[in-house]
């Protein structure tokens, strides 16, 4: 298979100045990049005669150029960027005095299915309505597809092709599918896919703001339901537009003038009903459907933070076309995965909930398993990370002006990016540790049942002191026989329990206390006997 090497074309007018070896050096590297010459001449000769001064000492390139990227008001600006990065690159005096976009949208033809008229009464025509259905319903397909016009496509299925079958004037062709009346111009491919992105955009900012309409409070409620029923309403519009035809189509008189005013009003019919239907789609996850759960503002914002790292780290991986543009993309990836390898291979969030218990991992004694679930959760943080050129991968695409090449900018935008996108992700470890602890000392101050962390699991009990209180070799306080503590077990013959008197850990030795679990730990302890 065959690597695709650019998404736009644009035809652009370059004047190199110089001498022959620069217009032969000009030739050499449009070859290197692939960049075909449509057309060379002098400066002041050909189409620039009578435009731009005679100079024997410039020469006008019409040089096609072929690079990645989305088509907007930025794409032909960007052919530019890359006419003077290669003006640098070859140290060559080169400018751009004209750029145009190369339209390469294609068509979408009607496709049409193939069938025979030998039931028919009169072959010219399909007489009775149980042929006009069994037509329909394919049962005297050949199989065979045409594409384009009615007329069109049924005379391309009446020819015979070379090395195949012969002309076959007894066949007549139905629409397949039948996206809608015959008078109908569908737009454009790369038309109509924008058409549906601004819908589908549209409907997902409808989405995430009546999720926060529904978990808001008080009349900071409105501003999202009006927000809501903004994006609802430029959905409908989008949707609605999508599905017309041209204006200049459906406008004007003649015979089949009514015919194509009349397919515009049902092409924007069947837009809007689909966008209606579209938006109830979106409108029961967000409430929830039966038997499922609603979608929440935070699913959607992880959800969309997944995609756009997908969608973007794929859009920088296609565009690898020198080292730098390698090395600026696979140095992130490098580091994020070299630096999740070093997070399975030890827990960071388990050390960061031991110390903020003032404990140490090694006390806690987590067992293998949880400590890879403990580095699974972390890697899935660091996951996000590719957040960062992912979203460089996008702008790139997009042409933004930051992204240019040669701009200096580049390498500190990048970084500054790539650092703030990591530092936000230690600090969602940070958080979550933090927070598997406030929740732990909160349970120890109520004297209720405390929430687990990958493999700890602190457990109520009653200390009984074996030994006198005043010779115990305790660390972290004075035991209180009397009231239950919350343990986390046993580490260098020591039992670690939690002071919520001192918000400090308790360290008492196992041989000279007895440690009694309890199911109710709002009770005092029960005295000791014997």
């Amino acid at each position: 298979m065959v690597r695709r090497q650019y998404d736009q074309r644009v035809l652009t007018l370059v004047e190199v100045r110089g001498g022959t070896r620069d217009f032969d050096q000009a030739r050499a590297v449009f070859g290197a990049q692939r960049w075909p010459v449509v057309a060379e001449f002098g400066r002041g000769e050909g189409p620039s005669a009578g435009v731009l001064s005679a100079d024997s000492g410039a020469h006008l390139f019409c040089v096609e150029v072929r690079f990645f990227g989305a088509r907007n008001s930025r794409t032909e600006r960007a052919a530019g960027w890359r006419i003077r990065q290669l003006a640098k690159s070859a140290v060559l005096e080169m400018y751009v005095r004209r750029t145009e976009l190369v339209d390469a949208d294609r068509e979408q033809l009607e496709e049409y299915r193939s069938h025979t008229t030998a039931h028919r009464t009169d072959p010219r025509r399909a007489a009775g309505r149980r042929a006009r259905v069994l037509e329909r319903w394919g049962r005297y397909d050949t199989g065979s597809i045409a594409l384009g016009t009615p007329s069109e496509a049924r005379r391309l299925a009446r020819m015979g092709l070379p090395g195949g079958s012969p002309a076959r004037p007894a066949l007549d062709v139905r629409m397949s599918p039948r996206r809608g009346g015959r008078d109908r111009e569908l737009p454009r491919e790369d038309e109509f896919d924008r058409r549906l992105g601004r819908v589908f955009g549209w409907l997902l900012v409808m989405a995430f703001t009546v999720g926060c309409f529904r978990q808001a409070q008080g009349p900071l409620r409105w501003p999202f339901l009006l927000i809501g029923c903004g994006c609802l309403a430029g959905a409908l519009v989008c949707a609605a537009r999508g599905g017309a035809v041209p204006r200049t189509a459906a406008r004007g008189s003649g015979p089949g003038a009514a015919s194509r005013r009349r397919a515009d009003r049902a092409a924007r019919l069947r837009g809007l009903v689909g966008g209606v239907v579209a938006a109830a789609v979106f409108l029961c996850l967000v409430y929830g459907v039966p038997g499922g759960s609603p979608w929440t503002p935070l699913q959607m914002l992880v959800t969309a933070a997944v995609t756009v790292t997908v969608v973007g780290i794929w859009l920088l991986m296609r565009q690898w076309t020198t080292w730098t543009e390698w090395l600026t993309a696979t140095v992130p990836l490098a580091v994020t995965l070299v630096t999740g390898l070093v997070v399975a291979s030890g827990s960071v969030l388990h050390g960061l909930y031991a110390d903020g218990l003032d404990l140490t991992p090694d006390e806690l004694d987590v067992p293998g398993l949880w400590q890879v679930a403990a580095g699974a959760k972390l890697v899935s943080y660091l996951g996000l990370g590719l957040l960062g050129p992912a979203l460089w991968g996008i702008a790139k695409h997009f042409h933004f002006p930051f992204t240019k090449p040669g701009e200096h900018l580049n390498v500190v935008v990048y970084v500054l990016l790539y650092v703030g996108v990591v530092a936000s992700l230690a600090g969602l470890a940070l958080d979550n540790a933090a927070r598997a602890v406030a929740r732990t000392q909160e349970a120890a101050e109520q004297r209720r049942a405390a929430p687990s962390y990958f493999g700890v699991e602190p457990e109520w009990t009653c200390v009984q002191p074996t030994v006198p209180l005043a010779g115990l070799n305790a660390e972290g306080g004075l035991l209180d026989p009397g009231r239950p503590y919350l343990f986390f077990g046993v580490a260098d013959e020591m039992a670690l329990l939690w002071n919520t008197e001192t918000d400090a850990p308790l360290k008492e030795p196992v041989g000279q206390v007895r440690l009694v679990p309890v199911e109710d730990p709002a009770r005092p302890c029960p005295p000791q006997t014997g």
